[in-house]
């Protein structure tokens, strides 16, 4: 991405103290940005509560929202990919609750660098 002039970027509502870990053992470079409350993403309207038998499942898993999150509220961002040109203008959008349906990085390529 740097050699086309881009810049990668996550944010997550979990808490540092359990984001820095997880990306350090899967060898994540990019930054990951913590979003307390899930403010950023209720911005963007891409916020979601958990249902009571989803707060379960989650739990059974041993997934403790509360405390990875650092709040009660039991809630997501749905997974979004924005793309930005040099002047913070948004080229490229995407959302979608399925959070295994992620973009093709060939469709992230092309869209920050469409000549390729």
């Amino acid at each position: 991405m740097a050699s086309l002039g881009a810049s990668l970027v996550a944010i997550s509502p979990q808490q540092a103290k359990f984001s820095k870990p997880l990306a350090k053992k899967l060898g994540i470079t990019f930054p990951i940005l913590s979003d307390p409350q899930n403010r950023v993403a209720s911005e963007f309207g891409l916020l979601y509560r958990l249902p009571p038998q989803l707060k379960a499942i989650y739990m059974d898993f041993g997934i403790d929202l509360s405390r990875f999150n650092g709040d009660d509220a039991w809630e997501l961002p749905v997974p979004a990919r924005f793309i930005l040109d040099t002047h913070g203008v948004v080229v490229s959008a995407e959302a979608n609750p399925d959070y295994t349906k992620r973009p093709d990085p060939r469709e992230i390529i092309s869209a920050i660098s469409p000549d390729e």
